[in-house]
């Protein structure tokens, strides 16, 4: 048996593969490290290589059953993988994003050159995923960024207008009777918002089937994550006003993103319930397929 023909060989050529790629790029891989560590809204993507070998892993048998080389696919991607990684170096100061779009690219050029064609395609989706380990650009996250506060600031509204206390609204400005409170950038709940969508799109690729059912459910996650931070505001906001107003730089206001994301999180429920109805069952070919075939 030749080298390639050895699962466990190929697994140690891919593990060097990636064990190489981190070293050459240490100083701007170092960089990127210390960006995800200082920046909520990229504390993620550490998590996303662990994720993207665990779909892996549960569906090892269906990705890993006839393996070759792709040498072509490897080079292809390889090439701006690596002038990315460079770039990323030269660039003052060090691109996080650059840095991790030009990784993920050597590492599913790894894959390619590891285990081949066949594995490439029918790990599509975890290897899609693995681009959720790129940061967003600084430009592209600011704009992000100012779409949730913004819609934070309109559900705010719409909640106060449903409550006894009296608002004045000026932009991203609330004014009470007892203070004012703004709709600050840091308020857009970036991190916690990230963790739902990400979690969002592993649940509707496990359990939605049709691309448009994950689509929707995807777009209903955005959706709930403005209206759970407004929540978040609001709750806030009213606690502050008829409880104590340490409430607004408490724990709850630190800390409390949790429970605001299992408010999300049930706020999901009925929008999967609703798009998993008929999800389990049979399609007529594969029903027709199981039938037991009686010979006379």
């Amino acid at each position: 048996m030749s080298f390639a023909d050895h699962p466990n060989r190929r697994w140690l050529l891919f593990a060097v593969w990636l064990a190489c790629s981190i070293g050459a790029s240490w100083t701007a891989f170092n960089a990127l490290l210390r960006y995800s560590f200082g920046n909520d809204d990229a504390s993620h993507i550490l998590l996303i290589p662990f994720i993207c070998a665990w779909l892996m892993f549960i569906d090892r048998g269906g990705i890993f059953k006839s393996l070759s080389s792709d040498v072509f696919t490897c080079f292809a991607l390889l090439v701006p993988g690596l002038a990315l990684v460079f770039w990323s170096i030269k660039s003052q100061p060090i691109s996080p994003w650059l840095c991790a779009l030009g990784l993920v690219l050597v590492w599913i050029a790894g894959f390619a050159l590891a285990f081949g064609r066949a594995p490439l395609k029918a790990a599509h989706f975890p290897l899609m995923f693995l681009f959720l380990f790129i940061p967003l650009p600084e430009a592209l996250l600011s704009r992000v960024v100012y779409v949730l506060q913004k819609g934070s600031a309109e559900i705010s509204a719409l909640l106060f207008g449903l409550t006894p206390l009296p608002v004045l609204r000026e932009g991203f400005v609330f004014h009470l009777p007892r203070f004012s409170i703004e709709v600050a950038s840091e308020c857009s709940g970036i991190r916690s918002s990230i963790a739902l969508l990400v979690l969002a799109i592993l649940v509707g690729h496990f359990f939605l089937r049709t691309w448009w059912k994950q689509v929707i459910f995807l777009l209903a996650g955005f959706v709930v994550m403005i209206v759970k931070n407004g929540i978040r505001i609001v709750t806030l906001t009213l606690l502050a006003t008829y409880v104590d107003p340490g409430f607004l730089y408490g724990n709850l206001h630190r800390e409390g993103g949790v429970v605001f994301f299992m408010i999300g999180l049930l706020l999901m429920v009925p929008v999967f319930w609703i798009l998993q109805n008929g999800e389990h069952a049979p399609n007529p070919p594969a029903a027709k397929l199981a039938a037991p075939v009686v010979e006379n």
